[in-house]
């Protein structure tokens, strides 16, 4: 069986990870006023951001349509492939993997294997690559479809943002009403639970948000009995993303890190200079 591996533009995997590991990436739409961007198509994270730092008009997002997915499908059932196993962002945020699930009965020229990741970002992006090294190896759907539940378990994420005001506005963060009051005043740790954004701690500035979730990554380092991997992601952050790198490399030297860009979709929901990690099994060292 030939099998495909899909995904969609928030999972911000570089473009040499698409090309290696022959990853189909769907772009979602970024909505500036009138204007509708396909992202890292025909927008690329610093026009974003600086669009959104001088437009009035702040941006919005549109889920991945089915006539995108339809015309994916029917590409690579063209190419001769018979399956696809398509990954994507959190049901928790959006209502794109529910509707793709419903509308699979329209889909006759391959078989296709939705899978929730439950979260978006690096964390998604952790579960394409596994699931394009296990079908590389030969295994089947069903059985990559396992893998990724087993990868997904092991995903942890925490993150700042510099601005709450931004999930507030897109209704991304689930428990807003405690934190309203205090939009400017306090850097609030997020984490996803069952999908969804939530608010678990307060904190007061970026650096103390940062040793907190560093706490919370040595504490899941220790209790894991597999290889982690993190993954420093940052919405347009780069120089605080450097010294978040170099402080866990001198903290962690045996840990895998990787850095990501959060680029428009999720930047609209999170703002600029939003930081975090994310971490999970190995997918590299990954063994079925």
């Amino acid at each position: 069986m030939k099998t495909a591996i899909v995904t969609d533009s928030a999972s911000y995997l570089s473009a040499a990870d698409v090309e290696k590991y022959h990853i189909h990436v769907v772009p979602i739409t970024v909505i500036f006023g009138q204007q509708t961007y396909l992202e890292n198509v025909e927008i690329t994270a610093k026009e974003f951001y600086e669009r959104m730092r001088t437009t009035p008009e702040l941006p919005t997002t549109t889920q991945v349509s089915l006539g995108q997915m339809q015309t994916m499908y029917d590409q690579l059932a063209a190419e001769g492939y018979d399956a696809v196993i398509s990954i994507h962002l959190s049901s928790g945020i959006t209502s794109f993997i529910t509707n793709l699930e419903s509308y699979l009965p329209n889909i006759t020229n391959i078989k296709v294997y939705p899978f929730d990741s439950l979260i978006t970002a690096a964390g998604e992006a952790n579960m394409v690559l596994l699931a394009a090294k296990l079908v590389a190896e030969g295994y089947a759907p069903e059985q990559v479809i396992e893998q990724l539940i087993k990868i997904r378990a092991t995903t942890g994420v925490y993150f700042v943002v510099d601005n709450l005001s931004h999930l507030v506005r897109t209704g991304r963060l689930s428990n807003a009403s405690g934190l309203v009051g205090n939009l400017l005043r306090i850097k609030p740790i997020l984490t996803f639970k069952d999908g969804k954004i939530i608010a678990i701690e307060k904190e007061r500035t970026m650096r103390r948000a940062y040793a907190a979730i560093k706490a919370k990554l040595a504490a899941a380092i220790k209790a894991a009995d597999y290889p982690l991997r993190v993954t420093i992601v940052a919405a347009n952050n780069p120089k605080l993303q450097d010294q978040w790198e170099a402080d866990l490399h001198a903290s962690f030297p045996d840990l895998i890190i990787d850095k990501s860009d959060i680029g428009p979709v999720v930047g609209v929901h999170v703002g600029e200079g939003t930081m975090g990690l994310i971490w999970a099994r190995d997918w590299e060292q990954w063994q079925v």
